[in-house]
């Protein structure tokens, strides 16, 4: 295992590498790669273990009786995916989990932490205080998507998205973790009406935009 590479993750934070290997003796850790498109939880599935990002990126997506999928987020290397419910045994996942590209995961029996006496971790505490840390983080993109997706307009949605991204990446030159249809789904908005807006902002010179990489042109817009 690549406990350099664990180490830049939130969850493992402040941790040495003879700490992450016990660690990962304590949390059962397991690994297992798939192909893009491979869809690596479902809904309706209840699960034990988490999903860590060791290599590519994943998707999380809802999706509605007739089919239409919502994108929620998408995850890289170092990040995690089922933590809540991996938490809260028997609960059920509302939403699918996909490899937006090949990827490998590590999957973690993180409830474990919480069998104290059963465990026998030394290093329970420190990932007490980190998966706690994740759970706020996953609570502010979920308030940052809502707050996106609560304009009426899709002009301002996307104005208010990558807006949003530019303050991130303190720069107005930035790339978006989403294809089209991607960012369409993860706004709630039509891609064909997306796209004609785009078009519509990058010939009023509020953008530039070139597949998934943006300037934000307009001096009023945030540096």
């Amino acid at each position: 295992m690549d406990t350099a590479l664990l180490s830049q993750s939130a969850l493992f934070r402040g941790a040495n590498s003879d700490e992450i290997e016990a660690m990962l003796g304590c949390l059962v850790a397991k690994t297992r790669c798939y192909g893009k498109g491979a869809l690596i939880y479902g809904a309706g599935q209840t699960v034990t273990a988490l999903g860590l990002v060791l290599h590519g990126s994943v998707l999380i997506q809802s999706e509605d009786a007739w089919g239409r999928a919502t994108v929620m987020d998408s995850l890289g290397p170092g990040q995690i995916f089922a933590e809540t419910y991996a938490c809260t045994p028997g609960e059920p996942l509302m939403v699918n989990v996909l490899a937006a590209e090949p990827c490998e995961v590590l999957f973690l029996r993180v409830s474990r932490i919480f069998e104290f006496e059963e465990s026998g971790c030394p290093h329970q505490r420190r990932l007490l205080r980190n998966l706690l840390a994740l759970f706020a983080q996953k609570n502010l993109t979920l308030s940052r998507k809502i707050f996106h997706t609560s304009a009426k307009t899709i002009r301002e949605r996307l104005l208010s998205y990558l807006s949003d991204q530019a303050i991130r990446a303190k720069s107005r030159s930035f790339s978006i973790p989403f294809d089209r249809q991607q960012l369409a789904d993860y706004l709630n908005v039509d891609r064909s009406a997306l796209s004609n807006e785009l078009s519509k902002m990058q010939r009023e010179g509020l953008i530039q935009v070139r597949r998934n990489h943006f300037v934000l042109c307009a001096e009023s817009l945030p540096d």
